[in-house]
């Protein structure tokens, strides 16, 4: 065989592979020096995150910045997968007397998330199973922010008053049906705002949710006289279910925290058998008279998140940063936080794809600030906690692509000449 010939058998073999190679260390965008923290892999250390073609490349430390297009210093800040919102209200629309679903009440999710880290949304019973396909048209397919839903027990969906009493119209085999017909964006069912004393509409979401394998969220309460909240968590509800607004004390439902400051007996047996409690702060469900004495006995949230709505956002719950930052204040550490606003909720959602930093998941990432000074946090009725610290959002990555910079940390300075 002559030389040329092996050398050209040598360029067919090899050069490809190399070649791939080369391109595989090109990275988008490099996120350097901070602190990550990764709760599905169990990372909390100082390190780097490279992000090449909308995925992750890699997590370690030292990842050289020569063959970075942007690099990113996040000395002193925290670098998280991008935050997940289990419970807001983003079905908007102009359709009068339609509330949240595909009324005025929602609100469109691009403004209000990235900005706070979150890149992943579920709006929660917005739509039902005969208008959906209208939100998932309306709001799901035209949202940078990924959005996923709960689908409302009742078929027309959250549209407040009447049509949410009707018992005709919360069919288990229907809402089931379009459950599995977009498994990709239908990740459970919701009840909420019942005012009935049956328990017929929590029996029937739990039966769509069997049907279809999903969990069911409840938002309970409006009964007069109140219906049992332990029979709810003990009996009707299954093992994954979720009990929204944890922190509440309204009318027409049993609160966790009694009149004695204790944690009911039954929430602490329905958390033993499998029971998730979030958070849903909204505009009428976190006290600071049901947390404070559940956090001090160590009835701690699973997920985090918002009821983010019209009212909620302007009054005091804010944003889901403003309400992690509550939390912060009475106890919970930055990595439970974090754990609990990103990979708990997807494993709650069965959405494991999300949630985490592994090397080829979408590049879905939030860098955080912790600030610190003196700040005033208001929980549902108006009563003030005094706290220290506060979490602020300085970048958020959407599948690779930078779609929030509070401070321009991926941009060059004005006097840099601009690239050729």
């Amino acid at each position: 065989m002559t030389k040329s010939i092996i050398v050209a058998m040598s360029i067919v073999l090899f050069s490809t592979p190399l070649l791939s190679f080369a391109q595989s260390q090109k990275m988008d965008l490099l996120i350097k020096g901070g602190r990550v923290i990764d709760p599905k892999n169990g990372i909390d250390a100082v390190m780097d995150v490279a992000i090449a073609d909308g995925k992750i490349a890699r997590v370690a430390a030292g990842i050289p910045t020569a063959d970075a297009r942007t690099v990113v210093d996040a000395t002193g800040l925290y670098v998280t997968p991008g935050l997940i919102d289990l419970h807001v209200h983003v079905f908007h629309g102009t359709e009068p007397n339609s509330d949240y679903s595909n009324g005025f009440s929602a609100l469109a999710p691009d403004g209000f998330t990235f900005r706070n880290g979150v890149t992943t949304v579920v709006d929660v019973g917005g739509a039902g199973w005969r208008n959906f396909i209208s939100f998932k048209e309306q709001t799901i397919d035209r949202s940078q922010t990924r959005v996923l839903a709960f689908l409302n027990i009742v078929g027309s969906g959250m549209k407040g008053g009447p049509v949410e009493q009707n018992l005709a119209d919360m069919d288990p085999k229907l809402t089931a049906m379009r459950v599995r017909q977009f498994p990709e964006f239908i990740v459970g069912i919701k009840l909420a705002h019942y005012e009935g004393p049956e328990w017929a509409p929590v029996d029937r979401a739990v039966e769509a949710g069997s049907r279809a394998g999903v969990p069911v969220m409840v938002d309970f309460g409006s009964s007069n006289p109140p219906l049992s909240m332990s029979d709810l968590l003990l009996k009707h509800l299954r093992p994954g279910d979720i009990l929204t607004h944890m922190y509440a004390h309204v009318n027409g439902r049993m609160p966790l925290v009694n009149a004695q400051n204790q944690v009911e007996p039954f929430a602490i047996a329905a958390r033993e058998r499998g029971i998730i409690f979030d958070v849903g702060h909204g505009g009428g469900s976190f006290l600071y008279r049901q947390a404070v004495p559940a956090m001090r006995q160590g009835f701690v949230p699973d997920t985090v998140s918002t009821d983010l709505h019209a009212r909620s956002m302007n009054a005091g719950m804010k944003d889901i940063l403003n309400v992690m930052s509550k939390l912060l204040n009475l106890g919970m550490s930055i990595p439970d936080l974090i754990a609990k606003a990103t990979w708990r909720p997807a494993q709650v959602i069965k959405k494991e794809a999300l949630g985490h930093l592994n090397v080829g998941a979408v590049a879905d990432v939030a860098i955080l600030r912790l600030r610190e000074g003196r700040f005033g946090f208001v929980d549902t009725r108006g009563a003030r906690m005094n706290g220290d610290r506060k979490l602020e959002c300085e970048l958020t990555v959407r599948a690779g692509r930078i779609v929030w910079d509070l401070n321009g940390l991926a941009s060059p300075e004005w006097t840099t000449p601009p690239a050729r």
